[in-house]
């Protein structure tokens, strides 16, 4: 069977002028185009090449001796290099590129942006990228807990956390609890392992552990209150919400932040506010 979207071995059955003929054995019914340009030197009849199947611009199944950046189910990082109403156009290392639907996207994209998309076959039959990778990225990934990782965040849930393809390729989750900041769909972010599930995906943090991170978030309320002149105007007593939007942080971790400053006496709480000593 010829299978499109995969590099395949098979057989010259037939030679023309603008090239040879295809498949899987020489009694094979069907069978499938490679162009003049793309055959080998001194192919002949009965000879074994191996192939790349897509189809052309005219929707035809054809094959290719050039071997794209990724095949069917694969996930790879591909450059854009086209925008449109519809879509954008990849370079995937074939003349024609790969079109990357608009409702295959999960945030806009931008010509010469670099980003992880899987490849998959539409309900036309025809090959296409998608953005939406949760389905093909892989479980089998070496890390361990507390292994630190790199990754693109490629969905953000409200219920889930936000979703990240670890070295483009492995299963991620970072779990609302262990979000930090404003990360946005599109992020290349640095991360701790902090749970291995047994199916093997992952669960990370972009936080370290606490004494480290209490240290960073201490560091950050100071410089917030220096930027809002030596005060800012809320305490711990905040809602969670006035936290999280003005600090980036959760009303728990915002707490132990002022609560280490309040220990070195750099700072003292109003009714308020807080105020540097």
């Amino acid at each position: 069977m010829l299978e499109l979207g995969k590099v395949q071995e098979l057989t010259v059955v037939k030679k023309v002028g603008f090239g040879v003929y295809l498949a899987e054995k020489a009694d094979a019914q069907e069978k499938v185009l490679l162009p003049a340009k793309q055959v080998p030197g001194g192919t002949e009849v009965g000879d074994r090449l191996h192939v790349f199947l897509y189809r052309d611009s005219e929707d035809r199944l054809i094959s290719t001796a050039a071997v794209p950046l990724l095949q069917l189910s694969e996930v790879a990082e591909l450059t854009v290099v086209q925008t449109g109403r519809l879509g954008a156009f990849l370079d995937w290392g074939l003349e024609r590129d790969l079109f990357l639907p608009f409702r295959e996207q999960t945030k806009e994209v931008q010509e010469g942006e670099r980003l992880p998309v899987a490849l998959y076959v539409d309900k036309s039959g025809r090959l296409c990228a998608t953005m939406k990778l949760y389905h093909y990225l892989k479980t089998d990934s070496p890390y361990q807990k507390d292994d630190r990782v790199t990754g693109y965040l490629y969905e953000i849930s409200e219920r889930f956390g936000a979703f990240v393809a670890v070295d483009g390729r492995y299963s991620a989750l970072i779990p609302p609890r262990e979000l930090y900041g404003h990360p946005k769909v599109g992020d290349r972010i640095s991360a701790r392992v902090v749970k291995v599930h047994e199916d093997g995906k992952l669960d990370l943090s972009i936080r370290e552990k606490i004494p480290v991170q209490m240290q960073a978030d201490a560091q950050k309320v100071m410089e917030a209150i220096e930027k809002g002149g030596g005060m800012l105007p809320f305490t711990d007593k905040a809602s969670p919400e006035t936290i999280r939007e003005a600090m980036g942080m959760s009303k728990n971790e915002f707490k132990r932040a002022v609560g280490s400053l309040l220990k070195d006496k750099k700072i003292e709480i109003g009714e308020n506010k807080i105020s540097k000593l």
